[in-house]
């Protein structure tokens, strides 16, 4: 089964490299790209001050984050949570250069960088599929339907469980999705019952010997042409 999960991140501002940082970091596990309830979600204490600009979009002041743990504490959980899946992230430049910022500086017990080319980037995707519109979070919730009313301000794990909608409609849908996991989670039984594809079909081997074919034609033959047995065989022996 495919693991993935859907990663949001908020910051004090928009330069990973100029010393800006992580301040709340919200995941959502997809398997087959279906949610399984399973979320991660914390605020870290960047030790820096929140941007004027960056307050505006999430509301995390400096006073809110100065009680929260500081990255180092909160990696060891991260990482448990990512473990190999696949990362599903809206503008993954963005969140991946804060990630692998914020690694970097853990120094001697730094995780490997994530790679973008092993990150879904649903931005692109948004853009091949819906050519000059607009393909913000916002803008891709009213194409596809999806409630956003409780956005009023940006957050990393409700932005993530949006997110997680958007990337399903950008696949093609709930349906498709749900088709591909009642489908992989069908197929190792189907292969094991007889007469399905993918196994030899059986074949009928009658037990019966010839004596007692005999007295069963017989048996059939006292019933009488209106017998009801009659019409479930058609008259004629097919054993």
């Amino acid at each position: 089964m495919l693991r993935e999960i859907v990663l949001d991140t908020e910051t004090t501002g928009t330069e990973a490299q100029n010393g800006d940082r992580l301040i709340e970091i919200g995941a959502v596990e997809l398997f087959n790209h279906i949610p399984t309830g399973r979320e991660f979600h914390c605020y870290i204490n960047p030790q820096r001050a929140v941007s004027e600009g960056a307050y505006v979009v999430h509301g995390l002041s400096d006073a809110f984050l100065s009680d929260k743990p500081v990255f180092a504490k909160v990696v060891a959980d991260l990482l448990a949570f990512l473990g190999d899946a696949r990362l599903v992230i809206h503008n993954a430049p963005f969140d991946v250069g804060f990630l692998n910022m914020e690694y970097a500086r853990l120094g001697a017990d730094a995780p490997p960088p994530i790679r973008l080319e092993d990150v879904v980037d649903t931005l692109p995707m948004a853009r091949r599929k819906h050519p000059g519109a607009a393909n913000n979070l916002d803008a891709l919730c009213s194409r596809y339907g999806i409630d956003n009313s409780r956005r009023t301000k940006h957050g990393a794990l409700l932005d993530a469980q949006i997110l997680a909608e958007v990337y399903v409609e950008l696949l093609g849908g709930k349906q498709t999705s749900l088709g591909l996991l009642v489908a992989e989670a069908a197929a190792p039984a189907a292969t094991n019952l007889p007469g399905v594809a993918g196994s030899p079909p059986r074949t009928f081997r009658s037990r019966l010997t010839d004596a007692e074919r005999e007295r069963h034609d017989a048996f059939r033959a006292s019933l009488g042409a209106q017998a009801i047995w009659a019409d479930y065989i058609g008259g004629s022996e097919t054993a």
